[in-house]
C-alpha cells in the first residue's frame, strides 16, 4: 500500500467529516505537498482516510517531510500531523516566506538568544521542579486524567510541534472546543469556559499551566520570548496577508502577552503586532519583555 511512493500526484478524500472536499498530493524532491482540490481529478485513495493506514504509507514512502496548506482545515491537519508523528517524519504548514526574521537579521545575536533560552530553561526546571511536582499532585487530586495537556501548534517555518501544558480542563475537553467557542471570530478564548477545572482556573490566572513549555524550549521548539504559538484552529483562520508570521519561532511570553492580552483578540491584529516585533527584534527588546512579564504574571493580567 505504498501509494505515496508510487505516484507523483494523486487525489484523496477529506476525512469523513467533509466528503465534498478533495486533496491533491504532489511529490517534489522527497517532500509531499498537500493542497486543496476543488474537484476529484484522479482515483480516490480511501486507505489514506485512516490515520494508521496513512502512517503505514508514509513509513514506506521515501519522502522526508510533509507540507500542508492551511486551507485543508483543522481536522485534516491534525490527521496528517498525527500520522507523521507516528513515523517520525516532520509535518509543516505551508506558509509564505518572510525576510524580517530575527534569525536572518543577526545570526550571532540570534544564537546568543538561543543559548540563553536553553540555559535559562534548564536552570528554571531545576529550580521550580518542586513547584511543578506540587501542581501535578493538585491536578490529579482535582480531576481524573493525565497531568499534562499536549496540542499541535505551529512552530518555526511552519513546523508543527506538540506544545506541553499542565492540564487545566476536564479530560476530553478538546472534543467540545468548537461547541464552546461557537463561531467566535477572534482568538478562541472564553472567560467562563465550563471545561476549566477550579484548580485549572487558578493556574491559568497566574500562567502556571505554561511552565511545562520550558521542555519545549529545551527541545528547540520554542523560545522564552517570541510570538504566540498558534493552535491549528487559529492558524487555519489567519488571512493570507499575515500568514508569513507563521515562520517565527514562538515564545512562552511575547509582546502580545504583555501589552494586549486582555483586549487585543483579533487574529490578524495580533499577527501584525508580532510582525512588527519580528521586524525590530533585538536582545534588548526580548529582555524588556521578560521583565514586563513578571508583574503581568503576578497580577494575572488578561489571563483566563
Amino acid at each position: 500500500m505504498s501509494t505515496l511512493s508510487l505516484s507523483n500526484q494523486a487525489a484523496m478524500r477529506k476525512p469523513s467529516r467533509d466528503r465534498a472536499s478533495y486533496y491533491t498530493l504532489t511529490w517534489r524532491q522527497k517532500q509531499l505537498l498537500l493542497t486543496l482540490s476543488p474537484t476529484q481529478t484522479t482515483p480516490l485513495l480511501p486507505a489514506l482516510e485512516s490515520e494508521q493506514l496513512l502512517a503505514d504509507c508514509l513509513k514506506r514512502s521515501p519522502i522526508h517531510l510533509v507540507k500542508l496548506t492551511p486551507d485543508i482545515g483543522e481536522a485534516a491537519l491534525a490527521l496528517w500531523a498525527d500520522a507523521c508523528a507516528k513515523v517520525n517524519k516532520p509535518a509543516y504548514l505551508s506558509v509564505p516566506s518572510i525576510a524580517a526574521l530575527p534569525k536572518k537579521q543577526n545570526r550571532l545575536k540570534w544564537w546568543l538568544k538561543r543559548l540563553v533560552d536553553w540555559s535559562a530553561a534548564a536552570l528554571l526546571i531545576l529550580v521550580i521542579g518542586p513547584l511543578m511536582l506540587g501542581l501535578s499532585f493538585l491536578i490529579r487530586l482535582q480531576s481524573p486524567g493525565p497531568v499534562f495537556f499536549s496540542q499541535w501548534r505551529v512552530g518555526e517555518r511552519g513546523k508543527l510541534f506538540r506544545i506541553l501544558k499542565f492540564r487545566t480542563m476536564v479530560t476530553g475537553a478538546e472534543l467540545y472546543h468548537h461547541q464552546v467557542m461557537g463561531h467566535q471570530a477572534g482568538l478562541h478564548k472564553c472567560e467562563n469556559d465550563p471545561r476549566v477545572t477550579p484548580v485549572g482556573r487558578w493556574m491559568r490566572k497566574y500562567s502556571l499551566d505554561e511552565l511545562p513549555q520550558l521542555i519545549n524550549v529545551l527541545r528547540g521548539e520554542m523560545s522564552l520570548v517570541g510570538p504566540r504559538p498558534w493552535a491549528l484552529y487559529d492558524a487555519v483562520r489567519l488571512s493570507p496577508a499575515v500568514r508569513q508570521r507563521l515562520n517565527a519561532l514562538p515564545g512562552i511570553t511575547g509582546i502580545w502577552q504583555v501589552t494586549g492580552r486582555s483586549h487585543l483578540r483579533d487574529l490578524d491584529d495580533v499577527n501584525r503586532v508580532d510582525l512588527r516585533y519580528m521586524g525590530s527584534w533585538s536582545l534588548r527588546q526580548d529582555f524588556k519583555i521578560l521583565l514586563m512579564t513578571v508583574p503581568k504574571v503576578l497580577s494575572g493580567f488578561g489571563a483566563f
